[in-house]
């Protein structure tokens, strides 16, 4: 058997005994022998390899044929494995230095914004302009150019991307997760006696995007009440910043946002908040610092260090304390453009909710990067619901291709936070529970989805 592969599967060491060496009583006792450089290098040929051949049995069968080494100089030359590795290393020099990152001005995008006026970039060696940007479509459009370096993007973006639905199919990468929870179901104000979704029929509704978890949630809460939401409501794509408006000019009796457009509804008093997106399933992913998979093999350093960046200004405002400073720094015209109460009620969890009352909700929004393998499986669960993914498709495999959990693991630890050990993980929507192991039949559990 390989010792490559022994390194990388814990249940073969626990089996056998010892190291993957050998030489060690156990495997911790081998790796903390490893110098930092050779713990990285490890890192990235175990996540290359799993990515490769997610399946354990095929992955060892090729390892026992090539043997480890073979099996890893083959794949080193169609992937800079070396470079990669280099680029999680502290103090590699970035190729590029000055670079443009798009951003939609909401919240989510918090640790992207920040990391520029709070000098995160310009720590790493960066120049980088962060440019606020119109619409999801722009942004996909803009980065697909390559006229950004790297994008603030939703969720499920990179892998419908990478998959090639809506656009031509370019594999495409997630990092890092910029928010969880930070989404709500805001409400006209002529609708507060009607709070009971399942009298919702014939209402009109935004969201940001097709491919977004705003779609993908308020799908579920609609079709968990009984409402079709294809044939029931009406759901129409409404840039974030334009959201208000529609709501004051009766064009839309409600939208699933992202704050502090939830928020800026009640400020301006069009609006109230019906329910927060953390009450339909807490913990769930928004947004992500996105790059394509192009860019971290041709500039894996400056990769390292833009995704370092980020991941230490999402460090920074993940703590509860720090919420306000954050919320001065991204007010500005050039960022969000909206009142700093707007903002801090939203970071803070201290809000009016539009109906007379002052709600206390400390993790109404939170601030983790690491991008869970189980959450992009959930999302191509519900590409397929609706009829946006029309094949099959290994959602394991595709979920290690894009969420880049090992990365952001290595920097996370730098960055004074704990990452899991694990990458996948089971966890609840409206009282359903998800297994990633089970995807399919999750998916044919639901009555209401499109047919086809």
């Amino acid at each position: 058997m390989s010792s490559f592969d022994d390194a990388f599967d814990p249940t073969r060491r626990l089996h056998r005994g010892g190291c993957s060496c050998g030489a060690h009583a156990s495997q911790a006792a081998h790796e903390a022998e490893l110098s930092a450089d050779q713990q990285i290098e490890r890192v990235v040929q175990g996540g290359v390899m799993r990515a490769l051949f997610p399946r354990d049995a095929t992955r060892r069968a090729f390892l026992r044929a090539v043997g480890a080494p073979a099996a890893m100089a083959a794949i080193s030359q169609l992937l800079p494995l070396g470079t990669i590795s280099d680029a999680l290393a502290q103090g590699a020099k970035p190729e590029k230095t000055d670079l443009k990152v798009g951003f939609i001005p909401i919240t989510c995008a918090t640790p992207i914004i920040m990391a520029a006026p709070m000098g995160y970039y310009s720590k790493q060696g960066l120049n980088v302009e962060v440019v606020k940007t119109a619409g999801w479509a722009v942004i996909r459009d803009k980065t697909l150019n390559k006229e950004y370096d790297a994008a603030h993007m939703l969720s499920p973006m990179p892998l419908a991307i990478s998959l090639g639905i809506g656009s031509n199919a370019v594999p495409y990468t997630i990092p890092a997760i910029e928010n969880i929870n930070g989404q709500a179901i805001t409400l006209a104000v002529k609708h507060k006696d009607r709070r009971d979704p399942k009298t919702w029929k014939g209402m009109k509704f935004a969201v940001p995007f097709d491919f977004s978890m705003h779609n993908y949630l308020l799908r579920y809460y609609l079709a968990e009440n009984g409402i079709d939401p294809d044939t029931d409501v009406q759901i129409r794509s409404v840039p974030p910043p334009d959201m208000v408006a529609n709501l004051r000019a009766e064009n839309i009796d409600g939208f699933l946002g992202p704050d502090p457009i939830n928020q800026r509804a009640v400020f301006d008093g069009v609006g109230f908040i019906h329910v927060l997106s953390r009450e339909l399933w807490d913990g769930h992913p928004c947004c992500a610092f996105a790059a394509s998979k192009s860019f971290i093999t041709e500039m894996p350093n400056t990769y390292g260090a833009l995704l370092r960046a980020i991941i230490e200004a999402t460090a920074f405002a993940s703590k509860a304390e720090n919420r306000k400073q954050v919320a001065e720094a991204i007010a500005p015209a050039n960022y969000l453009n909206q009142p700093l109460t707007v903002i801090e009620q939203a970071l803070t969890g201290t809000y009016a909710d539009g109906l007379g009352n002052i709600r206390r909700v400390p993790n109404r929004v939170d601030f983790d990067p690491f991008p869970w393998e189980s959450f992009a499986v959930w999302i191509m669960t519900q590409m397929k619901r609706w009829g946006q993914l029309k094949t099959d498709v290994d959602y394991a495999a595709v979920a290690k291709q894009v969420f880049l959990a090992t990365d952001a693991a290595k920097l996370m630890t730098e960055a004074g936070l704990t990452p899991p050990t694990a990458t996948s993980k089971t966890f609840f929507v409206m009282g359903r529970e998800f297994d990633p192991a089970k995807a399919d039949a999750y998916l044919a559990s639901f009555p209401i989805k499109r047919a086809g």
